[in-house]
């Protein structure tokens, strides 16, 4: 089964910025759209952003304009850009694949705070 492997978060202060990084153990050509979520203490996962395997990008309402989603075929990694970081983007960032079933990585930590 595909795994996925999250790095990339830290501690951040307010208008900082960090990159997420997802890498697959396989090709993600073929992957039907892969997507960054996020959960905070006492709340519900919730989408952050989402790459379709066409290249369609959407985001959360909150993010929009200030974080943006990539990917890179030949590393088998997609990115979430995170500027302009504000302490309520502080959660846990979790990786997701659609392919044949859905597939998370274990979760990074990212913290905005000063």
């Amino acid at each position: 089964q595909v795994q996925l492997v999250e790095s990339g978060g830290g501690l951040v202060q307010p208008g900082g910025s960090l990159r997420l990084s997802c890498t697959a153990s396989e090709s993600i050509f073929n992957f039907d759209a892969m997507g960054w979520y996020r959960q905070a203490p006492g709340k519900q996962r919730e989408l952050v952003a989402i790459i379709t395997g066409g290249g369609t990008t959407n985001y959360a309402d909150g993010v929009k304009g200030r974080f943006t989603i990539s990917r890179d075929y030949a590393r088998n990694t997609v990115y979430l850009q995170m500027n302009s970081l504000k302490p309520e983007d502080s959660a846990v960032y979790y990786c997701n694949a659609q392919i044949s079933v859905i597939v998370w990585g274990q979760g990074t930590q990212v913290t905005v705070s000063s």
